[in-house]
């Protein structure tokens, strides 16, 4: 599938640079200093299966891998062979790093989500016959007769069928081929695909990583914004973007507020913020306050089961938290009311339900749980 496309791409965050576009990979000097040691020795495997949470660089990684394979050349083992690469950096108007960014390079094959059977839209899975494209496209010999790469993004996204020929690609892999594969939830994956793989694990990032990779993809965060948005974003770089694109924290702040005024809540106070979810155009703020309610219980079971204090994602929170959750029996039925809520969101949003009267109606049911508690 070529980058023109007219159909949106499957692994684009909108608004965002596409991760073969992006330069530098934030906050996995570790995960990459292991593949560089793989690679170094000779134990290069063949299948390196890329986890973690979503958001976070799984797939920057996978095509930093990609460019600096084919860009990289083999070590012949000579006299005067080159000493090992430090570093998996590639320099931007390299060959392969420049057809790899225009989707241009014949060495690698990127295996994502097609279109549907019209060809309207994306397929919601990755077909096995998207599978066998990439099978067949190994049957062919490399242009150069050297190492060929191919990025899965992601596993999630296959269904029976595709994950069945996949690890029959697994257990024969092609001579000189290394495939990436990216997982959000490699638990739900077969144990016989996992087991053929080496498994990379990246995890959240920190604050000023992930300030400085938003920074890159084009978002704009204030410093002293930054440990926020760790919190709220929990280290992912994609929930991150969304969030500053939504002005997520001022919308977190004002969900402070409101429930600052619990266990009898501020009705008109409730309403203006439900009616920002009202009105055409207004599903991705809609979602984003559902995530946040969802994520401020999260918080509150978390406090009560701990009694732990939290970095703050908004002013006061800490003293809120303690308020409303100050023992584990608060917490079961915060976590409780989080699971019910997000069954409800998910049903009313199926059947288009009035978003704004859904989540006054979500909003009803913290202050009711609170005056429960009270």
């Amino acid at each position: 599938m070529a980058a023109t496309d007219p159909l949106p791409e499957p692994d684009r965050l909108d608004g965002a640079p596409h991760p073969r576009e992006t330069p530098v990979l934030f906050g996995h000097a570790a995960q990459e200093a292991a593949f560089l040691q793989a690679h170094a020795t000779g134990r290069l495997h063949h299948a390196w299966m890329i986890t973690g949470p979503k958001g976070v660089g799984k797939a920057t990684l996978a095509w930093r891998m990609a460019r600096f394979l084919l860009a990289t050349p083999d070590d012949d083992g000579g006299m005067f062979s080159a000493p090992a690469p430090t570093s998996m950096d590639i320099p931007p108007e390299n060959p392969v790093a420049r057809r790899l960014r225009q989707l241009a390079e014949p060495r690698n094959y990127l295996l994502r989500r097609g279109p549907n059977d019209k060809e309207t839209a994306l397929s919601q899975v990755i077909s096995v016959d998207e599978v066998r494209k990439m099978k067949s496209f190994f049957t062919l010999s490399a242009a150069d007769g050297g190492r060929r790469t191919a990025i899965i993004d992601s596993l999630d996204e296959m269904n029976t069928a595709s994950a069945n020929a996949l690890l029959k690609l697994l257990e024969e892999p092609p001579a000189n081929v290394t495939l990436l594969l990216i997982a959000h939830q490699p638990a739900r994956l077969l144990p016989t695909i996992r087991s053929r793989c080496r498994e990379l694990r990246l995890s959240p990032l920190g604050a000023q990583d992930l300030g400085d990779a938003l920074t890159q993809a084009g978002g704009e965060v204030a410093p002293e914004d930054r440990s926020a948005l760790a919190e709220l974003s929990a280290g992912s770089v994609g929930e991150a973007f969304r969030l500053t694109n939504l002005d997520g924290l001022k919308l977190y702040a004002a969900l402070v507020r409101l429930f600052s005024t619990l266990p009898r809540m501020d009705r008109p106070q409730a309403l203006q913020l439900a009616e920002l979810s009202a009105g055409r155009g207004q599903a991705e703020t809609f979602d984003l306050l559902v995530t946040l309610v969802d994520l401020f219980l999260a918080r509150l079971a978390r406090h009560g089961a701990t009694g732990q204090p939290v970095s703050e994602a908004a002013p006061k929170e800490s003293a809120l938290l303690a308020r409303l959750a100050p023992h584990p029996v608060a917490a079961r039925a915060w976590a409780d009311l989080a699971r019910t809520l997000s069954s409800r969101a998910r049903r009313g949003k199926a059947v288009n339900l009035d978003p704004a009267a859904l989540l006054m109606d979500i909003l009803l049911k913290v202050d009711e749980t609170a005056g429960t508690l009270a």
